[in-house]
């Protein structure tokens, strides 16, 4: 604004010098003051809409950057749901039916039973052979809780 008001009088000290008619020169120092007035006004109207403007934007982006964090934390939680190496494995104990939790670790190969202290061999490849021991007579011990053995055909 320095430089408009710098200008203003610059122009008001030329105009005084050449318009010897004193009735013209207060003419247009009139005439010329309610144009810079209306121009001000209008310069400052245009201002205030844009400093609305932008703290208009800078709550906006409070509220986004809020809802990243809140996504993030989400998404952290879900990579660590998916990717922790900790989270527990539940057995059943073959030989005395003794349930209790393990943490997942693929090169374990045995755990023993806190219960009857057996070894129970662990085997994380989850093949259907491993949910039904009935089906394939090559993993049965004859050790499961309600069975005389999967030999079923040695019966006969």
């Amino acid at each position: 604004m320095g430089v408009i008001k710098n200008e203003y009088k610059s122009f008001l000290d030329d105009i005084e010098k050449n318009i010897k008619n004193k009735e013209d020169l207060e003419y247009i120092k009139k005439r010329f003051s309610s144009f810079v007035d209306v121009m001000l006004d209008q310069i400052d109207y245009i201002l205030d809409y844009k400093k609305e403007e932008v703290e208009e934007l800078q709550k906006n982006q409070t509220k986004i950057q809020e809802k990243m964090t809140k996504m993030q934390e989400v998404i952290d939680n879900i990579e660590k749901d998916i990717y922790d190496d900790g989270f527990d494995f539940e057995i059943t104990c073959p030989y005395c039916n003794y349930e209790f939790f393990i943490d997942v670790d693929e090169n374990r190969t045995e755990v023993e039973c806190p219960e009857c202290k057996n070894m129970i061999e662990l085997d994380w490849s989850g093949g259907e052979e491993d949910e039904n021991p009935n089906d394939n007579n090559d993993n049965c011990n004859g050790n499961c809780s309600g069975c005389s053995g999967c030999d079923e055909d040695d019966d006969m």
